[in-house]
């Protein structure tokens, strides 16, 4: 099955927990040209995700809505039973993307991602997603999955590469959907990525998006509740990155990782 159409640049909204700010985020976002809305039930915005696509003035059919089961909610009938509360909180009736969250806790592959196959079936979700698989879960999850595998989610900016995970979505025809593609805002701390903003009249944002939209298959979510930045990050679009700058920022070798699960506000 061929990787379907994926907006290039979505919203994320993770710790957006304010429900007025959300929805206000997700409504500007929509409206100056994003196509794709990422939440979780983790988050506890959903309500105010699904508010602000109706606020905005984008038709629900153009918007490609995301969100995510908890690592505690993943056996058979509870993936079941939240799918359905995300949906009824989104006020939707069918989720474009359902992502298993972790691969943790509750997480049993067979009776899981059966539970996503039923989904499926079922048309109450359009896509299934993995989010935070190391390479051998993700490979054991599309052994075992019946339906095709249409995004999996991880965090991945030029400080966090992912190569081997970028390798397996172009190996298994899915998209790599990038979250803290701004690597909390320490772009601006990457030499490289300042050189090769000031050489295009861009900031450092917009090069790491560039960057990260340059590769087959990868999406990016940068999360933002700022007007001003909402409308930056998209401006990624107009980058045109040369060989010799996508080929500098792929040889940068520092590595750090910014999103630590066990820390998340959510999980405590």
């Amino acid at each position: 099955m061929a990787v379907e159409e994926l907006p290039d640049i979505g919203i994320g909204t993770y710790e957006n927990t304010d429900p007025e700010v959300c929805a206000e985020s997700v409504a500007t976002a929509l409206n100056c040209g994003y196509r794709h809305v990422d939440t979780a039930e983790g988050y506890e915005n959903e309500r105010a995700v699904g508010e602000g696509i109706r606020r905005s003035e984008v038709d629900r059919e153009d918007v490609f809505l995301a969100t995510k089961v908890s690592p505690d909610n993943l056996a058979y009938d509870d993936v079941i039973d939240h799918a359905e509360a995300s949906r009824e909180r989104l006020g939707v009736t069918t989720l474009d993307l359902l992502y298993v969250h972790w691969p943790i806790r509750a997480y049993d592959p067979e009776a899981t991602l059966s539970a996503f196959d039923d989904l499926y079936e079922r048309g109450l979700i359009r896509n299934v997603g993995l989010s935070n698989f190391t390479p051998d879960l993700l490979e054991e999850a599309i052994e075992t999955l019946d339906v095709p595998l249409f995004a999996h989610q991880v965090e991945c900016h030029p400080l966090l590469q992912q190569d081997r995970l970028r390798e397996l979505a172009r190996e298994h025809d899915h998209h790599l959907v990038a979250y803290t593609p701004l690597a909390k805002g320490n772009v601006t701390e990457i030499a490289e990525l300042v050189e090769i903003a000031d050489a295009h009249g861009a900031t450092p944002a917009q090069v790491s998006l560039a960057w990260l939209l340059s590769k087959d298959s990868v999406a990016a979510i940068p999360k933002s509740e700022s007007p001003d930045h909402i409308e930056e990050n998209i401006g990624a679009l107009d980058v045109d990155l040369t060989d010799a700058e996508l080929e500098r920022i792929d040889a940068i070798d520092r590595e750090k990782r910014y999103v630590d699960f066990e820390e998340a506000p959510w999980n405590q």
